[in-house]
């Protein structure tokens, strides 16, 4: 079988959560299958070595254009000029028109939830939305298969849409084997000196999205700062000093909490595990995720695990994570003081976070797959 995998944003240097989902998919697809010919329709970009060429698997870049020119124009063409018998578009969205069975991996619908120009966020932000509101309701209508994340974004989908035939399924993500892999003191340490890290801090995962919720975090560590004697500081990747200071000044916090708050800019996924070991304890505070790798990788490099009790994190997270409510300010700082502050807590949440994180590997995401392929 020739089997198509739209990747298109795969070799960007700043992978963010579908890219990192469809790049360890097919890392994964590559270790397993060993028969299928595997086509990997992507762009030309930065980080080209992540990803290497195998005897089934060819890697078709294509460079230049928009990504809606790219998807809805170049895509199809590629297809039939390399004669695929089954296409996988792995980031929501598809072309309209094309002549073979399309598999789609619909990681949500936060776009078709609110008005796609209303949700916060970048202008960049707010277009892909848009484009995924009105593309999305209509590829949908013509795929064969449908996969998403979890148990929660499934239902949130078969809630907003009809679907057929039971063409919609669960296929959980993974994490990456390089943060089960215990750093040693050297890789430890140029990671401090590298990222400017202070000798303890909390861990939390930076964005604009809102959905990260970084707005009460930060309101949160202000009420958990002036409550404790020796407050634990706070590292933020992926986070600029212009937005930090706006968002400090949006919420009246003063800024002599700027010692305290460490921002480290963005981190390459290959230096995540070191900062995760790093740290005492990682904050997950998003109201709104499909999933959430980030809290596996916490777990898999032995980090306690603080987490929202909304969406999809519990279904993740389990019995391994210390949970509260992400609208709730409060609720968040008293979590954080009992992550950092209550010894026993985070030895048990370290202990059952190895044993949970053991139940989502790539291997297993990639054995799934091709039993979809091969329905076809």
């Amino acid at each position: 079988m020739r089997i198509g995998i739209e990747a298109q944003r795969i070799f960007r240097s700043k992978k963010h959560g579908m890219d990192i989902v469809a790049l360890n998919s097919i890392l994964a697809l590559q270790q397993i299958d060993k028969v299928n010919e595997y086509f990997i329709f992507t762009n030309e970009q930065e980080d080209t070595n992540c990803l290497q060429e195998t005897e089934n698997f060819k890697i078709i870049r294509n460079s230049g254009h928009s990504y809606p020119v790219w998807e809805q124009i170049i895509l199809p063409l590629l297809i039939k000029k390399h004669h695929i018998d089954v296409l996988h578009c792995t980031s929501n969205t598809a072309p309209l028109f094309v002549s073979v069975p399309t598999i789609i991996t619909l990681h949500d619908i936060i776009y078709l939830e609110n008005s796609p120009l209303k949700i916060k966020g970048t202008p960049y932000q707010k277009w892909g939305n848009f484009y995924r509101s009105k593309i999305v309701p209509m590829v949908l209508k013509k795929a064969k298969k449908v996969i998403t994340v979890s148990e929660f974004e499934k239902n949130r989908i078969s809630e907003s849409i009809h679907f057929e035939n039971n063409i919609l399924d669960t296929i959980y993500n993974g994490v990456s084997e390089h943060f089960f892999i215990q750093s040693t003191d050297g890789q430890l340490s140029f990671a401090k000196y590298r990222y400017h890290l202070p000798d303890s801090f909390m861990f939390l995962l930076g964005n604009t999205d809102p959905k990260k919720n970084i707005a009460r975090t930060l309101q949160a560590y202000d009420i958990y700062r002036k409550r404790v004697e020796n407050p634990v500081p706070l590292v933020i990747a992926d986070f600029s000093n212009e937005t930090l200071m706006k968002e400090l000044q949006l919420n009246d916090i003063n800024e002599d909490i700027i010692p305290l708050i460490h921002l480290i800019g963005y981190v390459q996924n290959s230096d995540l595990p070191f900062i995760y070991q790093l740290s005492t304890a990682f904050l997950y505070p998003s109201t709104r995720e499909s999933f959430g790798i980030p809290i596996l990788e916490a777990m898999a490099c032995g980090i306690p695990v603080l987490t929202s009790n909304t969406a999809s994190m519990p279904e993740v997270a389990g019995d391994a994570a210390l949970y509260m409510n992400p609208f709730d300010i409060f609720d968040i700082a008293k979590n954080i003081i009992e992550i950092t502050e209550n010894k026993e807590t985070r030895e048990n949440l370290i202990a059952k976070g190895l044993k949970r994180v053991e139940n989502f590997r790539w291997f297993k995401t990639a054995e799934k797959l091709i039993e979809v392929y091969k329905s076809f």
